[in-house]
């Protein structure tokens, strides 16, 4: 798993990917962060980062299923992915090794903004007026969002040989986990409750208020091992 991870992760650091992500997520959220006016934290009047934590979900659906996109589909229509299930590796230390790699390219994008939390503490009256549980909530829910949305990345990237059709999958599919099930509940009646657990959303506002229940980690930790079971299935049935 360790060798996949690092072919992978060299791999986005050898080449634009890395960059453009990185470049592309701080540039999107900084300007929600601190330029527009219907969006910036300057013109709140009070020290949050509300901003950040509820803009950059919305990033990550689209963001996420662009640097997954590759793990699969290329190395399939290149005829490597043969090839590299041929060494001493399982398909689950493989799909491990692709979705750490993934993994940590979101969250080494997700680094830096790290600076905004000094800076908007530093806005506040008196310096230091930030709710700090709630933004330590909030990167947590941040983090366990990165990893569903690289998992489902990687089971739409093993599904084609088509980037482009593996980008649509994954962004329709994190989209779908994301909203699509707190939209669904208002036709649930007396289950409402029930189909929004169900979706992400529920448990990253949850996350977002400061409250760390074991609950939402573990649902977190739960999706993203079932698209990851997902995946090495489709390999290890070699769909493609």
């Amino acid at each position: 798993m360790i060798q996949v991870f690092v072919r992978e992760f060299s791999g986005y650091l050898s080449s634009l990917i890395a960059y453009m992500v990185i470049g592309v997520f701080l540039t999107a959220i900084g300007l929600l962060t601190w330029v527009f006016p219907e969006t910036s934290v300057l013109d709140y009047g009070y020290a949050d980062m509300d901003t950040l934590f509820s803009m950059a979900p919305y990033v990550f659906i689209f963001l996420i299923p662009a640097i997954a996109m590759k793990t699969f589909a290329e190395e399939k229509k290149m005829g490597t992915l043969e090839l590299l299930l041929t060494k001493p590796l399982t398909e689950t230390q493989v799909v491990l090794g692709k979705f750490f790699a993934a993994w940590a390219l979101v969250l080494l994008a997700l680094l830096p903004t790290i600076v905004y939390y000094f800076s908007v503490a530093a806005l506040g009256n008196p310096v230091g007026n930030i709710d700090t549980a709630a933004v330590v909530g909030s990167y947590i829910g941040l983090i366990l969002l990165a990893a569903v949305f690289s998992a489902i990345g990687l089971l739409a990237s093993s599904l084609t040989y088509n980037q482009i059709v593996a980008f649509i999958l994954a962004a329709f599919f994190s989209f779908l986990f994301y909203l699509g099930f707190d939209s669904l509940s208002a036709f649930a009646g007396t289950q409402a409750l029930l189909v929004k657990q169900i979706g992400v959303l529920y448990h990253y506002e949850s996350l977002s208020r400061g409250l760390i229940d074991s609950r939402d980690v573990v649902y977190a930790i739960s999706v993203t091992i079932f698209f990851l079971l997902c995946t090495t299935v489709v390999l290890k049935s070699r769909l493609w």
